[in-house]
């Protein structure tokens, strides 16, 4: 990995750490959601970097992919399991971070499984390890507090504008020859459910996040944004209210409305626990090099 790029990423992880550690104070019953998550977004750009992909705000069941979308009014609620995933990145160069904010005593088992199940596969992380490995340890690290993996959601690699670069790291043992490879960046990131859940995942009924499907479209107003998009985001994700950004609101809808119908722009459907049991997320990033790993994540 060149110098520059390794300082890209050290640097999207510098910024994605102080954003993590400084929202944990705001995760508090009645806030609302969009709130959070502009401020995380807007903290990021102050610091120098640009978000990877809208701030998640993911509560109880609901185990990723949910933002804010415009003119939210939900608000945490009492006793609640809220997850905060958030990415930053400088030219591209991504890093990729999550905590659980626990509001319920009850809960807290779950926090503990995945941050403990996140410290021991970081300890075995390193140059062309295999991935199976670092799963494996997951697993154990999760079952071994009673709490159960979610088998469907998994770690991943990271590439320049990409947040899912094609490998996967599952939170459960599998067969595979698959390694960490030498000048990749990966995040790891476990999932746990109660022990009686399914620790499975399924697609809720709102999309909240997008990103860039196609190139093309018919409308003028259509062809117009989605340049603009292509040119704000790249293949990031990014969500609707970002758009306020680059048109005027009561421009934009029905040029939006074309692009999603035309599979011009995808959505990312919101993921619940199947039987609705409260999920908790924990998750660094690595850079792996030719002699070790730098955890970019990691508060300073």
């Amino acid at each position: 990995m060149e110098p520059d790029v390794l300082d890209k990423y050290v640097r999207a992880g510098e910024v994605a750490a102080e954003v993590r550690e400084e929202v944990k104070a705001r995760i508090q019953e009645d806030v609302k959601l969009i709130d959070i998550c502009e401020w995380v977004e807007d903290r990021i750009r102050k610091l120098g970097a640009e978000p990877a992909f809208p701030c998640n705000i993911s509560i109880n069941e609901v185990a990723a992919h949910y933002t804010s979308p415009p003119g939210d009014e939900k608000v945490i609620p009492p006793r609640s399991l809220v997850k905060v995933d958030l990415g930053a990145h400088v030219d591209g160069y991504i890093a990729d971070t999550a905590i659980t904010v626990c509001l319920d005593p009850l809960k807290e088992r779950l926090v503990e499984a995945v941050e403990r199940a996140l410290q021991e596969a970081l300890r075995e992380a390193g140059p062309r390890v295999r991935i199976s490995r670092i799963s494996a340890t997951i697993e154990r690290a999760i079952r071994a507090r009673g709490c159960k993996p979610i088998s469907n959601l998994t770690g991943h690699n990271l590439a320049r504008y990409t947040i899912h670069a094609g490998i996967s790291i599952p939170n459960v043992a599998h067969r595979s020859l698959k390694r960490l490879e030498v000048g990749q960046a990966y995040a790891i990131e476990p999932f746990a459910t109660e022990g009686w859940g399914a620790g499975f995942v399924i697609e809720g009924l709102e999309t909240t996040i997008f990103r860039l499907a196609k190139t093309k479209a018919r409308g003028k107003q259509a062809r117009e944004l989605l340049k603009r998009i292509q040119e704000a985001f790249k293949t990031l994700p990014f969500a609707e209210r970002w758009l306020w950004r680059l048109v005027p609101r009561n421009k934009y809808e029905g040029a939006w409305r074309e692009l999603l119908s035309s599979g011009a722009i995808m959505g990312y459907p919101v993921f619940i626990e199947r039987t609705g049991c409260p999920v908790a997320q924990a998750e660094h990033t690595i850079v792996v090099l030719e002699d070790k790993c730098v955890i970019t994540t990691l508060q300073k």
